[in-house]
């Protein structure tokens, strides 16, 4: 009998101590992954970059970047998917991978499936542009140039099945014209190509051909946009042109589904607050990049809505990722 009031009293007391701490509470507690599924020096690396020594500080353990480029960016998305998700792998990447199950059957990843969108971090408008010799000075020049030679107005961009060329194929069905896509290999190649004259359009960001604009070797036309760019007022809209595109591309940070909630709260919560730093916001805009959060439901929403649109834009006109 007494043993068994002993018991009972070493239970009782046991159940008044503190709880041990859950994975989330002591999270993090060692480096962060930070993969980056393309290389370094793009754009998406840089505003990886930006955020990460930014997260690094606000949770006092290292991010590092890893880039793993390949496959349009499948390689390295993939890699996030099959991580153990415990918070201590995370994915910041453009929308590229949204629309890989369309372009690619067989995909090895589903990303409504196998990722949480946690935070929308920055976007940024697509760009159509040419070079000056082109004699073409505003997207409805392109149109009629399109519309009298079919298939023969080029326009280059950083790679087959890239977000580039559905935007551009998106503008080329809303207008009714057929253009000639010519790839390049990454986002250097599509801006000294377009500064040469080799095609007559390009579409990319602002980051990607900046020092070109700015030495008037590439003009640009237009944003592939319904929405103005606060910091990029001085070129229309779609809207502008009477045309329902909008194409842009759209950083955010991703973890592997089965992450605890806690630790994907804590992660857009961290995320938020340093996204209202001015210093930073400059920074994207210096990128040519817009801070533009919004909620992990909007952003999920927003994430489908994308993905069904360029979808159709495949469907239709026979975009393939290779």
């Amino acid at each position: 009998m007494r043993s068994a009031v002993c018991l009972l009293a070493g239970v009782l007391s046991l159940s008044t101590l503190p709880a041990a701490p859950t994975q989330a509470q002591t999270y993090p507690s060692r480096n962060i992954r930070v993969v980056v599924p393309f290389p370094a020096g793009g754009v998406t690396d840089i505003g990886a970059r930006f955020v990460s020594q930014k997260l690094a500080e606000a949770l006092g353990q290292p991010a590092v970047i890893e880039n793993r480029p390949g496959a349009s960016g499948t390689l390295g998305v993939d890699a996030v998917t099959k991580a153990t998700p415990d918070g201590y792998t995370i994915l910041i990447t453009t929308g590229d991978f949204i629309t890989v199950p369309s372009l690619m059957p067989a995909a090895p990843y589903d990303p409504y499936k196998d990722l949480i969108p946690v935070t929308r971090i920055a976007t940024a408008p697509l760009l159509l542009l040419t070079h000056p010799k082109s004699g073409l000075n505003s997207p409805q020049e392109v149109i009629a140039k399109a519309k009298a030679a079919p298939g023969e107005v080029t326009f280059s961009t950083p790679g087959a099945g890239t977000i580039n060329q559905l935007a551009a194929e998106w503008f080329a069905l809303e207008a009714g014209i057929k253009l000639l896509h010519v790839p390049y290999r990454g986002g250097a190649g599509l801006a000294n190509g377009l500064a040469a004259g080799d095609t007559a359009l390009g579409v990319t960001t602002l980051t990607s051909v900046k020092g070109l604009v700015d030495d008037g070797k590439i003009k640009v036309l237009a944003q592939l946009t319904r929405e103005r760019a606060a910091f990029l007022a001085q070129w229309p809209t779609m809207t502008d042109v009477g045309l329902n595109v909008d194409a842009g591309l759209t950083l955010s940070l991703y973890v592997p589904t089965g992450t605890p909630q806690a630790i994907v709260t804590r992660l857009d919560d961290e995320t938020r607050k340093i996204l209202k730093d001015e210093a930073l916001r400059k920074k994207f805009n210096d990128l040519g990049m817009e801070i533009t959060p919004i909620s992990q439901a909007a952003f999920a929403e927003r994430i489908r809505q994308e993905a069904a649109r360029y979808k159709t834009v495949v469907e239709q006109t026979g975009v393939k990722l290779n």
